[in-house]
């Protein structure tokens, strides 16, 4: 069995490419746990079926007609459509449904991490982190500031290093600071404080 003969390598491209730029696009916008290609195979054929459930009365009239011979630029336009651009759409609706309250009811939401949901925000905050030690580290995570997100373990680098006095109070930036990373290994609890 020749898995590149034209057949199968059309079956391939149809049933596998669709769902697999699918997954790739929602593993983009919303991180998670990486599984390996080979792993997801059978997601991206299921993906695919419904890509093509979804657009079948299209497809249907346009195989139905003679939009193959009389306008070929846009049958093959259409078909571009359904194997590249539509499951890019795909993956976006599905992630706007799975943020939505009403579908959450009955669903997790897709951000697995406390961590990914507030950072993923990027709002400004001044941040006192708690280590592990007891000592107290602040700063301010602004536009400059960086959050890691899954599957990558949670680092915080904050872009502004404050020296926090007995009281958890903000005195004062660090002299010549170009801010902190701070490893949550090493964080017991962070306080975010609205700017």
């Amino acid at each position: 069995m020749d898995i590149w003969a034209d057949d199968k390598l059309a079956l391939f491209i149809a049933f596998v490419i669709p769902g697999f730029i699918s997954l790739k696009v929602y593993e983009l916008i919303e991180p998670g746990a990486r599984q390996k290609t080979s792993e997801q195979l059978v997601d991206a054929v299921a993906y695919s079926c419904i890509n093509y459930a979804i657009l079948a009365l299209p497809i249907t009239a346009i195989e139905s007609g003679d939009l193959y011979v009389g306008a070929p630029k846009l049958y093959y336009s259409f078909y571009l459509f359904v194997l590249l651009i539509f499951p890019v759409l795909l993956a976006l609706a599905w992630r706007f449904l799975r943020t939505r309250e009403f579908f959450q009811k009955n669903a997790p939401h897709p951000t697995g991490l406390p961590w990914d949901h507030v950072f993923s925000k990027r709002k400004s905050y001044w941040i006192r982190i708690t280590l592990g030690n007891g000592k107290v580290i602040g700063g301010r995570y602004a536009h400059n500031s960086f959050a890691s997100s899954a599957p990558s373990k949670e680092q915080l680098y904050l872009e502004e290093a404050w020296i926090i006095d007995d009281k958890g109070g903000f005195v004062r930036k660090k002299d010549r600071s170009a801010g902190v990373i701070v490893l949550a290994s090493d964080i017991s609890h962070i306080d975010l404080l609205e700017q």
